[in-house]
């Protein structure tokens, strides 16, 4: 038996959960169809472990069929296979997305990764379209990029906050879509995942940024006015979800209460498309056996 079927073999098993199930099944959002949050528990463990001591020792599993996968990635660029993976991370304030990139990029080489998290766009992004800033900061070939926040920014606080016209959001969500097929064509893999918080939750992640000092840099003044438009941004995230979640760029709705099932699944997400991508490291340019037989002779 070969070492690399036994590893690609390997990965394919660890790409199911303990129910049997992969869990991109059960977390995909239809897309299509009305999708209705409230419905959705914050708390949920669809699969997987079912405590954090169970969750963070299936983290440490994870460490290495990840590591793997995403080194044959990086390798197979190097005889120009284009594809590489783009995780999107969307949600609530405090939902987990620093925490999410934080602990999930820890179990990959960060030399292959390319992160970026989108504030509020600046005077000169203003002055492109709002696709603009996104292109830019896309993966190259072989890498795993990580998005904290992203284009979904211009249909999520732009209609909250009424920043354009109701039919541009309309049209936005169009060449969102039209954007991420172009993307799936070239070699990207994208994995969208909606960090799912209640809103005690948030009031509870909110306080313990206030007791503690070294955390008041994360806090704003305007996170509690945001409180308010809470139902509005429900709203918005579930019309992001049903227009734009399709066949080659779904949408995973992450119950994001509990931040080690959080890690887990998205991590766990992360190995059941590598596994499928299943990169192979390229074969040798070279004669393997003469490059061993001059260095034997020095």
């Amino acid at each position: 038996m070969s070492t690399k079927g036994s590893k690609t073999r390997t990965a394919k098993k660890n790409a199911r959960t303990g129910d049997g199930l992969a869990l991109r099944e059960l977390l995909r959002v239809p897309g299509g169809k009305p999708v209705d949050l409230a419905a959705h528990d914050t708390r949920a463990i669809p699969a997987g472990p079912r405590h954090k001591r169970a969750g963070l020792a299936a983290m440490t599993d994870l460490a290495t069929p990840l590591a793997d996968l995403q080194e044959r990635l990086w390798a197979a660029s190097t005889a120009g296979d284009r594809r590489r993976v783009l995780l999107v991370l969307q949600g609530m304030d405090t939902s987990g997305k620093g925490g999410t990139v934080k602990h999930v990029i820890g179990l990959f080489n960060p030399s292959g990764c390319r992160i970026r998290a989108f504030k509020a766009p600046t005077p000169k992004e203003r002055a492109h379209p709002f696709l603009w800033r996104i292109k830019r900061a896309l993966p190259h070939a072989g890498e795993l990029g990580i998005f904290d926040r992203s284009q979904y920014e211009d249909v999520l606080v732009a209609r909250v906050r009424a920043l354009v016209p109701a039919a541009e959001i309309e049209r936005r969500y169009d060449e969102i879509n039209r954007f991420e097929k172009s993307l799936a064509a070239d070699g990207v893999t994208l994995v969208k995942c909606f960090l799912h918080i209640s809103y005690d939750e948030q009031r509870d992640r909110l306080l313990k940024r206030l007791d503690r000092p070294d955390k008041h840099w994360k806090f704003h003044a305007s996170d509690i006015d945001d409180r308010a438009l809470w139902p509005a941004y429900q709203h918005a995230y579930e019309l992001a979800l049903e227009r734009c979640s399709t066949p080659h760029a779904p949408w995973y709705l992450v119950p994001a209460d509990r931040k080690w099932y959080r890690n887990w699944a998205v991590s766990r997400l992360l190995l059941e498309h590598l596994t499928e991508l299943d990169p192979r490291y390229p074969p040798a340019d070279f004669d393997v056996e003469e490059a061993r037989r001059r260095l034997l002779q020095e």
